[in-house]
């Protein structure tokens, strides 16, 4: 197999790798369940769902069979002025999930492309109304994506730095930590009172690229209800947070006032295929329904609700609402909620945070926490050497399993992380 490595390093750009990383790529050659299988035979367990898109397990069978009866059948058409019942049945399916406020579904691509139309929905929620409301408000450490929009109302940091001039300006607001809930609210009302905001994004109490910082429903709720008394649309980043990832099946589902806009994707087709929506409530809805063309959404994407990637959606969505999967979900959650209390007070650990299926551990360090840490750097080696793949966010450990994994699999790789945690003293 060593053509194959020699050709992807003289050919392949790999996503947040500098071109002069030496270190060679494992290359995988197939995948079960929780393990991923090497070109030598390395079976190495994937505690982070490859990035936070698997829920049940690689090659699941039910979903490959989807998959492959869809592509015999129709694999792609048009979805402009055509529909198709895979498509038909997903928005179906969602709408069943989601708040009971979202009412219609509009397909794309990835998260941030979800994220895009979110914002131009929301942008032009006000055009259409003829009502000039353009500022957007984001709180501190956000990330919800990598293309211009996302990025601007994102974090702002080396990984944007190159793309300042280009992107637009937004508000943020601190990040709502348990020590700073009243200062954040009054931090937002000040701001609405100064300036014609138009939007609030945020991702809903996990901010998971700035290292799975979490914060309570309760700040979050009052925040939605402070901007929806001042006809601010709220937009949900939930494309990391949906599927169950937090216990719920969306992450706004603990909250009692609900946004007008939801992003999602990451888990929605149990990590198959590439495939998000953008879902609205009928108060956004109402501001397109027009016979002026100008009001028209004009937004798509070539390969928009992809006949193979809705099938593979379904069939997720079929696994995802088993009895199954959801005690899974539960056992997940409370052997986090077990290892938190076993570890916490290890004089390594400067916290640990969970909720449902995701568990980060943030190590003390005198470099303070970020995703530069270079403790970053004997993290990911130290647990790959032992077959285990987590992808440290500077110097915090997560965890984020496929449902799938078992309770015995999952003590594996918390007695790992014990043992890297002795191995810092």
């Amino acid at each position: 197999m060593s053509d194959l490595h020699d050709i992807d390093k003289k050919l392949i750009w790999h996503p947040f790798t500098s071109l002069m990383d030496e270190t060679e790529r494992l290359l995988i050659t197939s995948a079960e369940g929780i393990y991923l299988t090497t070109d030598d035979g390395r079976k190495i367990i994937d505690a982070v769902s490859s990035w936070w898109v698997n829920l049940h397990g690689h090659s699941n069978p039910i979903i490959a069979n989807a998959i492959s009866e869809q592509a015999r059948k129709l694999e792609h058409v048009i979805f402009a002025g055509f529909t198709h019942e895979p498509a038909i049945t997903l928005a179906k399916n969602l709408i069943s999930i989601l708040p009971s406020n979202q009412a219609k579904i509009f397909f794309s691509d990835n998260g941030s492309t979800a994220v895009e139309v979110g914002l131009k929905m929301a942008y032009q929620y006000w055009y259409n109304q003829g009502i000039t409301k353009k500022t957007i408000v984001a709180i501190d450490g956000s990330y919800h994506g990598d293309t211009m929009g996302a990025m601007s109302v994102g974090e702002r940091n080396i990984f944007t730095n190159a793309f300042a001039p280009l992107l637009f300006d937004v508000e943020f607001i601190d990040f709502p930590s348990a020590d700073k809930e009243v200062y954040v609210v009054e931090q937002f009302k000040n701001i609405i009172h100064q300036q014609d905001v138009g939007v609030f994004i945020f991702e809903p109490l996990v901010q998971g690229a700035a290292g799975m910082r979490m914060y309570s429903p309760a700040v979050l709720d009052r925040l939605i209800q402070v901007a929806q008394e001042n006809n601010i649309i709220c937009m949900a980043d939930e494309v990391f947070t949906g599927f169950g990832r937090t216990g719920k099946l969306f992450a706004s589902q603990y909250l009692k006032h609900q946004p007008d806009i939801m992003a999602i994707s990451k888990g929605i087709t149990g990590g198959t295929m590439a495939l998000s929506v953008t879902s609205c409530s009928d108060k956004i809805v109402k501001a397109f329904q027009s016979a002026e063309i100008i009001k028209t959404f004009f937004h798509g994407h070539s390969y928009t609700a992809n006949p193979i990637a809705c099938a593979a959606a379904n069939a997720s969505f079929t696994l995802l609402m088993d009895d199954d999967c959801q005690q899974s979900i539960k056992r997940i959650s409370s052997q986090h909620e077990q290892f938190k209390h076993k570890i916490k007070n290890h004089k390594a650990v400067k916290e640990v945070r969970n909720i449902g299926t995701i568990i980060a551990i943030e190590l003390e360090s005198k470099d303070g926490t970020s995703y530069f840490n270079d403790i970053r750097k004997k993290i990911y080696p130290y647990f790959l050497e032992r077959n285990i793949l987590l992808r440290p966010l500077g110097n915090v450990i997560y965890i984020v399993p496929p449902y799938v994994i078992e309770e015995r699999e999952l003590n594996e790789v918390y007695d790992c992380i014990e043992m890297f945690l002795e191995s810092l003293d």
